[in-house]
């Protein structure tokens, strides 16, 4: 509800969720995640933005509310992550909710933070914003990528559900059927 994401939530007094927003979210499909071309992808699982005084962003997590360029900044890392095998699925799923709002791509470089060892946490340097949702009852990408190969994988995951499980934000979901159904994905934990 923080997020912005469904049109006509009440969040003053009384919390209320309108009943046709809830119907149009339960009809959503799964994510097809056999047609990616990888055996599994990362998916990052964010919460409601929340303003942070940092270099290089104001902002983490998703929010309707947020332009293009703040969304990017918010989604595009600093996260405790294994950075090649989120680059190996070549897109990073944002899910809110079980929902898929925005779609990053161009994940080939990172930076570490500095921390020593394998807890580091990872920024996508190259990372672009594929596509994103203002209104997950009617999704449509808010975005233009300039990628033609962007604008698909944006149109194939955006508005749909994609389950993910794990104790950070960065969830491995598998993409193959034998592993998954298309409801239920396959998670591991985060790194």
């Amino acid at each position: 509800m923080a997020t912005g994401v469904v049109p006509g939530v009440r969040d003053t007094g009384r919390q209320v969720f309108p009943l046709a927003a809830l119907q149009q979210l339960q009809t959503r499909p799964a994510a097809d995640l056999t047609v990616l071309g990888a055996s599994e992808v990362a998916v990052l699982r964010s919460d409601a933005p929340a303003k942070v005084e940092e270099p290089d962003r104001e902002w983490i997590g998703f929010g309707a509310g947020l332009d293009e360029a703040q969304l990017l900044a918010s989604l595009s890392g600093w996260w405790r992550c294994d950075p090649a095998r989120v680059a190996a699925g070549g897109v990073l799923p944002v899910t809110v909710a079980g929902f898929v709002v925005a779609v990053l791509t161009g994940l080939t470089e990172w930076e570490a933070d500095g921390t020593v060892g394998t807890a580091g946490r990872y920024r996508f340097t190259k990372a672009r914003l594929a596509g994103y949702l203002s209104d997950l009852t009617a999704p449509v990408n808010a975005a233009d990528p300039a990628d033609p190969q962007d604008a698909r994988l944006a149109g194939l995951l955006l508005g749909t559900r994609l389950a993910s499980v794990s104790g950070g934000p960065i969830a491995y979901v598998t993409t193959s059927p034998t592993t998954g159904t298309a409801d239920q994905p396959t998670a591991t934990e985060g790194e």
